[in-house]
């Protein structure tokens, strides 16, 4: 069973049709017990980080997550929950969770042409083998939504990178702990066999 965390950040119900679609049995929760005693979890989100903490931190949920993830349970974060994964974020002067070190920061492209919020399918370049990045090949497209992206501050936290006007990090992870910045729900056949990988992870990132 997978817990989806719901912080009000709106992309819930669509992971759970995801999940539905691969068979795999989920339930969404605001309930911080629920999360501690997960087997799994999904910390998805769109929206504004600043007031996503804030949600977090009224229901307990910052907490809940922060112990899930020291006692090991696989957690993917999607978007938002990618990026309030790390310690600190320029869209919110509020602390993130931590639990990857590192910055959120918001693009600032040279080229009028690109657009923030970068909006689109871009490819993935994988930088670390990953059992959720398993079926993942060169050249691979998954649909973005964002004006900021996660910055870690080791490089072996980087997964895999995409380029929009820069290079950045698209998925990152740590021990039982992967996030993606796309959509891995709206990202069609990649997205899908990300979460199948997910739901069969046991947290081991080798």
């Amino acid at each position: 069973m997978i817990h989806i965390v719901d912080y009000d950040a709106g992309n819930q119900t669509s992971v759970k049709r995801a999940l539905d679609h691969l068979g795999v049995d989920s339930v969404i929760t605001s309930d911080p017990e629920d999360l501690v005693r997960a087997e799994r979890i999904v910390f998805p989100g769109v929206g504004h980080a600043h007031s996503a903490l804030e949600t977090l931190g009224k229901r307990g949920l910052d907490d809940a997550l922060k112990s899930a993830a020291g006692q090991g349970t696989p957690i993917l974060g999607i978007c938002v929950g990618c990026q309030i994964l790390l310690s600190g974020s320029e869209e919110t002067d509020l602390p993130c969770l931590d639990l990857i070190g590192g910055r959120c920061l918001r693009f600032r492209p040279d080229d009028d042409a690109l657009k923030v919020p970068h909006m689109g399918w871009n490819a993935l370049k994988v930088d670390r083998a990953h059992p959720v990045l398993r079926h993942v090949r060169p050249g691979d497209e998954v649909y973005f939504v964002h004006s900021y992206y996660p910055a870690p501050g080791e490089e072996r936290d980087v997964l895999a990178r995409s380029r929009y006007g820069v290079e950045f990090a698209a998925v990152i992870g740590r021990r039982n702990i992967v996030a993606a910045q796309f959509h891995v729900e709206k990202s069609g056949p990649v997205g899908l066999k990300m979460l199948g990988e997910f739901a069969r992870w046991d947290g081991n990132s080798c």
